[in-house]
Parts: structure tokens; sequence; C-alpha cells
């Protein structure tokens, strides 16, 4: 591999499973990766600390940016909304108004100062929660807006918005991520996870994520409130 040796890229690094192997992936694309991260007001900061340790392990540079999503709520990760705990129907409260949105406009910015022409996100239409901006047809829109709202791309650098997740089962992205040396003990996934890390194993994202280990055939390291 090692396409792009050299090129800077921005990924988008929450620490949970997915963006952890997003980062894994652009680093053995040769990317030279600057990581992002948001404290958006989630329910837990481990996740945060996640994405310091994930970051470190692949030699990423990282900066977190503070934006408190709380002020407008509307979801069960930043308002006084229960997490549910049972699989619904449709776009789930967990859902966050205009998130990927939002980050991908930060990843935009930084970019620009960088001089990145790319950024990752670990977005996927197969194994996730229903999100509208976890679709293909949103980060195409999204990538076409960028190209013509950002000076890089008037002057000819066009940009590229990543999403080799995409199209893969849970199961697939842990079995690239663990052959990329992803070492999932140190991601958090988890909707409501204890300032510890550890995971509720009830919720949806603890759903996927149990059932794509069990599919990978891959032990689960995933450490549980409940062990």
């Amino acid at each position: 591999m090692n396409e792009a040796t050299g090129k800077a890229a921005v990924v988008l690094l929450s620490g949970g499973l997915d963006s952890a192997t997003v980062l894994a992936m652009a680093t053995d694309r040769g990317f030279r990766c600057h990581a992002l991260s948001v404290n958006y007001g989630q329910r837990h900061s481990s996740e945060l600390r996640a994405a310091e340790n994930v970051s470190r392990t692949f030699s990423a540079k990282l900066k977190t940016i503070k934006l408190d999503l709380r002020t407008f709520g509307g979801s069960a990760l930043t308002d006084d909304i229960e997490v549910p705990e049972e699989e619904v129907e449709g776009i789930p409260i967990t859902y966050v108004p205009a998130r990927n949105t939002i980050m991908l406009s930060l990843a935009l910015a930084w970019a620009e100062v960088l001089g990145a022409d790319d950024i990752f996100i670990g977005v996927n239409a197969v194994d996730y929660s229903g999100y509208p901006d976890c679709r293909p047809e949103f980060i195409n829109a999204y990538e076409e807006m960028a190209n013509l709202a950002t000076k890089a791309g008037v002057v000819g650098h066009r940009l590229t918005i990543h999403t080799p997740l995409i199209d893969l089962s849970k199961a697939e992205i842990i079995r690239q991520g663990t052959e990329l040396g992803v070492d999932y003990a140190t991601t958090v996934s988890c909707y409501q996870a204890d300032e510890a890390g550890r995971a509720c194993g009830v919720c949806d994202s603890c759903r996927l994520r149990t059932a794509g280990f069990e599919a990978a055939g891959i032990n689960d390291p995933t450490r549980y409130q409940s062990a």
C-alpha cells in the first residue's frame, strides 16, 4: 500500500471501534494523519481518552475541539433523555442533530489550514443505527459542497472525503482493523460507558459491536460494567 506517502489527511477520531479502524487504514495507506476529536457534550468523556490512546498507537497528531451541542439537546447523547436499551424502528433518539455535518465542517476547516486534500470519516451504511448522516448520499453531497465552498476547492485542490467502512459489515471492519494492529480493548463505542470506559452491553452500539466480534470469530476485548 502506502500509495499516498507523505500526504496530510484529517481523520475524524471519536475513540470508537470504527474511527480507530479508519485511522489505521489511513495510516496504512501512507497518509500523514492528523486526528480530530470533538468534545460535543456527549454523555461521557471516556471515548475522548480512548481517542488519545488510539492516536498515540498510530503516531497521529491529535487535536480535540470543544463544541457543546448540549446547548441544543435533542438527542439521548446530549440531553436528559434515556438511552434506549431495545431495538427501535426508524431513526433512534441517539441520533445527534447535524453531528456529522458539524464534524466534517471542522475537519474541512483544519484540512484547508493544513493544505490537506483528504478527510477520513468512519461512517457505515451496513451495520449502523439508521442515522441519515451515515449514508453515501450525504457524504457525496457534502464533498460536492465542500469543493464549492472553500478556497482550496476553487483554486483546484479538490477535497476527497474517504469512507473506507461505508460498505463493510461490523465483522469485516473488525477483521481488517485487527490485521492493521488496532487494539480494540482501548476503544470505547458504548453510548453510556462509565468514566472508566466500561460498556453497558445493552445499548444499540454495544449490540452491534458484540455481534461484530462474534461474526468475525475474534475474541471481544470490550470491558463491560457487569464484568
